[in-house]
């Protein structure tokens, strides 16, 4: 349907109709900056968000727990999903909200030529029956005045008391009128024929030409806002692929999480390599009394019988344990110890892994040392035999410092193999030294436990010890001079457990370490408790902590019959 011929007499709601479409087109625009600005804002927002969670750390700190990787995963995947959402914003705002601004300026000027053509049209119409209406007039007042000439000239005529020239004077003035209405009248005919000429050409013509612009004007800004309605929806289209992917990589962060492979992490990070300690012995402090019973009896009970009441041994003193509750405690504190070129201050699997990535990483720097010294090698080649190319011996000052520089990281691969050789050695003496001990030192059935209650089971013999810190780890700064005070405070020396020798020389510089030197023998009074000290007696019985790596050690029975389990 036309506007031009079914709403040739609505101009005035034409007019309003093409301004409330361009109004609803900037209402539209309108929405959807504001929806690309939501769309940045959160964008924005995820963005900060990953790099709130998600903070930058040196290489030694990164987590290798899956859990971890996994978790920094989905943070990736969530920053790649906000780089999503910025391109469905920079989107909407180029190809949506700015392409509806521009039409929209467009449409507002293409509308007022229209609209402007329209009143041209209207007002030279209203022009022309403007001067149609004013013949019509002049003709009508003159057929009055003609009709007035008529009725006066045939009063005087029928007159008998009239003159001559009375009659004269109103036939001419009849003539005259009569002529003037005929021009009166041949002049609105004319006007009124022009009249509706051109309001047949307005009506029929121009009003439905310029109808049929604004027509046109309106629906191709309807297509318009169809083309943007699907545009808004392209935008979001055409990332879901990617904000999938990123969907699924969140989905398979999550499945890598391995709850094994974690606790196996946690083993690899803090296994210390020490052996467990060994059970405590019971020290028999009744063996000067005299008994009124049996030798197998305690307090009238036979051995046998309380442990088959099972009766607790008798309790430690009180005061004893209160002296040795820090030494004793498993998870007491202990003095830290400066980070050593050898790794000598940690627990020896943890000496042993770091020996191990510094081996592989001066490996590294040593294949990247042979590779430049063979490109150099063979750039010096090429100049000999081109020398127009450049001089051999510029190159011999630089070969020269990379083979200083492989000598040197040889020598350091070298040392730090020696030390690791040194660490695995000592660990598997350990435990060929433990293995040995437990084939040689089962108890019989029957024996007394470390608890001090009598026992056929060996899996009962089991217990958990308290664990004693050693001393501060030599070269410590600053020792605590109370830490070992409570370690000689004895009235009673200690039994003598075994003795060991001296693989290496110790200063024993701190308090409460025990110096000695290299192939000297030295008594054990008491076992390394885990934390890689023995405490020992010189035979001129001076007593204190060494190394458990630098001594070798041998276990036998006490003196007092009380037996050393490791």
């Amino acid at each position: 349907m036309s506007w031009g011929t079914e709403l040739w007499d609505q101009f005035d709601n034409l007019d309003k109709h093409t301004q409330w479409g361009i109004d609803f087109l900037e209402r539209y625009a309108k929405f959807v900056k504001e929806r690309l600005d939501i769309e940045q804002n959160y964008a924005k927002q995820l963005r900060n968000l990953v790099k709130k969670y998600c903070p930058k750390r040196s290489k030694d700190e990164e987590p290798r727990f899956t859990s971890c990787l996994s978790f920094y995963s989905i943070l990736n995947e969530l920053n790649d999903y906000a780089g999503q959402r910025e391109v469905v914003a920079e989107e909407m705002a180029h190809k949506v909200y700015g392409e509806l601004m521009r039409y929209s300026q467009d449409l507002k000027a293409e509308r007022k030529h229209h609209l402007q053509e329209g009143r041209k049209a209207q007002q030279y119409l209203d022009h022309c029956w403007k001067q149609m209406d004013n013949s019509k007039r002049k003709f009508e007042r003159e057929c009055k005045e003609a009709e007035k000439s008529q009725i006066n000239f045939d009063r005087l005529d029928n007159d008998i008391n009239a003159t001559k020239s009375e009659v004269e004077k109103a036939k001419a003035q009849l003539y005259l009128r009569t002529h003037m209405a005929d021009e009166s009248k041949n002049e609105y005919a004319a006007q009124l024929q022009n009249f509706n000429a051109e309001q047949w050409k307005h009506f029929n013509n121009a009003i439905p030409h310029i109808f049929k612009n604004l027509q046109d004007m309106d629906e191709r800004r309807t297509v318009k806002l169809g083309e943007t309605y699907r545009s808004f929806a392209e935008a979001e289209r055409r990332v879901i692929p990617i904000v999938s992917k990123c969907l699924e990589g969140m989905v398979s962060a999550a499945k890598a999480v391995d709850e094994r492979r974690d606790a196996s992490i946690v083993v690899e990070s803090f296994k210390s390599g020490f052996d467990p300690p060994g059970d405590f012995p019971f020290e028999d402090f009744s063996q000067n009394l005299s008994r009124t019973g049996s030798d197998g009896t305690i307090s009238g009970t036979p051995k046998g019988e309380r442990e088959r009441e099972g009766a607790p041994g008798p309790r430690p003193d009180p005061k004893h344990m209160s002296r040795t509750k820090n030494k004793l405690w498993l998870f007491g504190k202990k003095p830290k110890a400066p980070s050593l070129e050898d790794f000598s201050h940690l627990p020896p699997e943890q000496r042993r892994k770091r020996l191990q990535l510094r081996i592989d990483e001066l490996s590294k720097e040593l294949q990247k040392e042979m590779d430049q010294r063979d490109a150099l090698n063979k750039m010096k080649d090429v100049y000999e035999k081109n020398p127009q190319m450049g001089d051999p011996s510029s190159l011999q000052p630089k070969i020269s410092e990379t083979i200083c520089n492989m000598e040197k990281l040889r020598s350091e691969i070298h040392k730090n193999e020696t030390w690791l050789s040194e660490v695995e050695g000592k660990q598997s003496s350990r435990g060929d030294r433990r293995h040995s001990a437990d084939n040689h030192h089962h108890t019989p059935q029957g024996r007394e436990s470390p608890e001090g209650s009598y026992t056929d089971d060996t899996s009962q013999e089991h217990h958990t010890p308290h664990r004693r810190p050693g001393p501060p780890q030599p070269g410590n700064p600053n020792p605590d001079p109370h830490e070992f005070d409570d370690e000689f405070d004895d009235d009673d020396p200690l039994p003598v457990i075994g003795h060991c020798k001296a693989l290496y020389s110790f200063d024993g510089q701190n308090e409460g370490t025990l110096v000695m030197a290299e192939d000297e023998v030295l008594y054990i009074i008491e076992e390394d408790k885990g934390d890689g000290w023995t405490r020992a007696r010189k035979q001129g019985g001076e007593e204190g902590y060494v190394p458990t790596s630098y001594v070798e050690i041998t276990l036998e029975k006490n003196s007092k019959g009380a037996v050393t389990y490791i």
